[in-house]
């Protein structure tokens, strides 16, 4: 099994370009199902995560290429199954997203029950509920998910999401753009991600309007062709190396960004004292020209504050001076980390969904594990700045969601090793 091996490091220094946004070039991949004609996105990074998706297109029919620039080339034109079987299903949660695409183009599909970071429930209800009010059948068995089209195809319908869960609105969306009518998702979820392949579908020839608002309404139409597109970057790795200037007291110039998807982030990096401006190069953040205080997150859906960051800032808490209080209103079970940063001399209590943190002791290396996807970003940004060595298992949680994780932080000074036992 890999692990990280990191050791207490200078300030880090230098830039550091982003990568396209895993949560965006999933359903962008899935989305490539509905043409049946060849499509390309671009600056798609290289995760275990694509490879997963792409395995699942492959198993379809589909024929994938991903190229050394970050070019992807889909053709689905000869897809002849509308099954995801449970092998590929349980490696990652976003499998559930070709869903809605392969119910709109086939008429039928069976998704065995996804897998992924371990953070809470997450259910799937929302999304059959959208199926189900665009006129489908849908049998949930005990470890699949069958969905079969009426006689005459999806039909358009209004959806109130009982929560803006992003995974629902996107798997909604892709199903509606070939049903018959109007459809109006309410209550959708609002994140970059949304926006993103609602561009992507508009350019295959759907009409959706609304898409970054709480309603989206998306008029069917009868046929879409391939495209081409580039992938957003990934405000969750800009939001990581913000952390990561800040934790370290470094500088950097964080390049390929989006501003306004990292607004919250940089509203609380700056209530703790951290540099934080907008210039013509990217993102200048520099967390060691003034003395830090402690803050109060809260995590929400756009435009909130994502629950994505709160494990690296709940690390860069434990070394600010003050007592902080972070509420996860997102996932339940998302402060496994809390665990492993008081295993690195953290003091951190939590009652329910609120950890209280009273930062300012100096950390120490220790044995921990990646208990999740950013847990284990956290892991490491807490290992930066501790005494002695941090040992990180559970690695391949991190390898799910950072392109080139290891090489673009030693680019920056960190000291820290991947190694193979």
């Amino acid at each position: 099994m890999a692990k990280f091996l990191v050791q207490k490091s200078e300030p880090l220094y230098g830039e550091v370009h982003i990568s396209g946004a895993k949560n965006s070039v999933l359903p962008l991949m899935a989305a490539a199902i509905l043409p049946g004609e060849p499509c390309t996105i671009r600056d798609v990074p290289k995760l275990l995560d694509v490879t997963v998706m792409e395995d699942i297109l492959k198993s379809l029919g589909g024929t994938v290429k991903l190229q050394d620039d970050g070019t992807l080339d889909i053709d689905m034109s000869a897809m002849n199954s509308a099954e995801v079987g449970w092998e590929l299903a349980s490696k990652m949660r976003a499998s559930f997203i070709v869903m809605g695409p392969l119910l709109a183009k086939k008429g039928k599909v069976k998704v065995y029950m996804p897998g992924g970071c371990t953070i809470g429930e997450r259910p799937v209800d929302l999304h059959l509920k959208g199926f189900e009010a665009l006129g489908a059948e849908v049998i949930v068995k005990e470890n699949c998910v069958e969905a079969t089209a009426g006689p005459d195809g999806l039909i358009g319908a209004s959806i109130y999401l009982d929560f803006p869960s992003v995974g629902a609105t996107e798997n909604i969306m892709m199903a509606a753009v070939l049903a018959d009518g109007v459809t109006y998702i309410e209550n959708a979820a609002e994140e970059p991600e949304i926006v993103d392949l609602a561009n992507f579908l508009n350019k295959m020839g759907a009409s959706i309007k609304g898409a970054g608002t709480d309603t989206i309404k998306i008029e069917g139409v009868n046929k879409l062709k391939g495209t081409a597109h580039t992938v957003i970057p990934d405000r969750i790795e800009t939001g990581t190396y913000m952390l990561a200037a800040a934790i370290t007291r470094g500088e950097l110039m964080i390049k390929n960004i989006v501003p306004d998807h990292v607004r919250s982030i940089a509203a609380k990096l700056r209530e703790c004292g951290v540099v934080v401006e907008l210039t013509d190069e990217g993102l200048y953040v520099n967390g060691g020209m003034n003395p830090l205080t402690a803050t109060d997150i809260k995590t929400l859906p756009y435009p909130g504050f994502p629950t994505d960051i709160q494990s690296p800032f709940m690390a860069f808490l434990t070394t600010v001076d003050g007592s902080s209080t972070v509420i996860e209103t997102v996932f339940e079970n998302r402060f496994m980390h809390v665990a492993e940063l008081n295993r690195m001399g953290a003091n951190i209590r939590t009652k329910g969904n609120r950890a209280m943190i009273q930062g300012g002791k100096e950390l120490e290396g220790a044995r921990v594990a990646a208990t999740d996807l950013r847990a284990g970003a956290a892991m490491v940004l807490a290992g930066l700045v501790a005494k002695g060595t941090t040992e990180i298992s559970s690695i391949y949680h991190v390898e799910r969601g950072y392109e080139d994780f290891v090489e673009k932080f030693r680019a920056l000074g960190a000291n820290i090793l991947r190694i193979e036992e």
